[in-house]
């Protein structure tokens, strides 16, 4: 059970389903908005603040693929979690890609679910700042990782809170490799295939926005990691 009541936004166009799992979750201490289509989410997205998200995929009016971009435009940090028969590798790939922290696809025992879920409540709270070693300096860039912001004279960006952690963490690490499976478990939880091509994903857009200062540079240790490395200092 949880000590914080967490509020779940569940869309699922099954009665049956979505009422089981609405049940389950709801006698574990969580309380659960159900929804029977994807407009009617993103209506209740909109009113309520939600901090996971469960989302099947083949919904009437607005598909979860389509809900999922449009909940990740308003809110960088909801958990994203998609329930759907599509099992096929190119849509959990996009699941991944559109941002989603977790693709579970049905059947699954409602009580997977819950660990998964409390998996990734927990890796957050571990995640949270106890200390006020919030605000590094590479090159001409000020970074504040409790507000997410990353600038220096030309910019000022408000990095994703991934992009945020994989930034901290290459920063602490300075200079040294950070390996793949270490920033994979860290911060996706596990190094599965497409966690890694997420991952890809957030380093090439921290890349462009480090390229302002060309002397700051990731560097793609092959087939082990990635290094950040400042070539002010020689």
């Amino acid at each position: 059970m949880n000590t914080k009541k967490y509020k779940i936004l569940l869309c699922e166009d099954d009665p049956s389903l979505g009422m089981m799992v609405k049940d389950y979750l709801e006698n574990q201490g969580f309380d659960v908005v159900l929804e029977g289509d994807g407009r009617l989410g993103w209506a209740a997205f909109q009113k309520n603040t939600f901090d996971i998200c469960l989302l099947d995929i083949m919904m009437p009016n607005l598909d979860g693929f389509t809900l999922a971009e449009m909940i990740r435009e308003q809110d960088a940090e909801v958990l994203l979690l998609f329930l759907t028969a599509k099992s096929q590798l190119a849509d959990k790939r996009k699941g991944y890609l559109l941002g989603a922290d977790e693709y579970i696809t049905k059947p699954f025992d409602p009580e997977e679910l819950l660990l998964k879920i409390n998996a990734k409540l927990r890796r957050i709270d571990d995640d949270k700042p106890d200390n006020n070693n919030y605000n590094f300096t590479i090159g001409n860039f000020s970074f504040n990782s409790k507000l997410r912001i990353l600038e220096n004279p030309n910019q000022k960006v408000t990095l994703t809170p991934k992009e945020n952690e994989l930034l901290k963490l290459l920063i602490e690490n300075f200079n040294d490799l950070v390996p793949r499976e270490k920033a994979l478990k860290k911060i996706w939880g596990g190094d599965t295939y497409f966690n890694g091509r997420s991952m890809d994903v957030y380093i090439a857009k921290l890349r462009k926005t480090l390229k302002d200062d060309p002397k700051i540079e990731i560097v793609n240790i092959h087939g082990e990691g990635f290094r950040l490395v400042d070539n002010h200092i020689d």
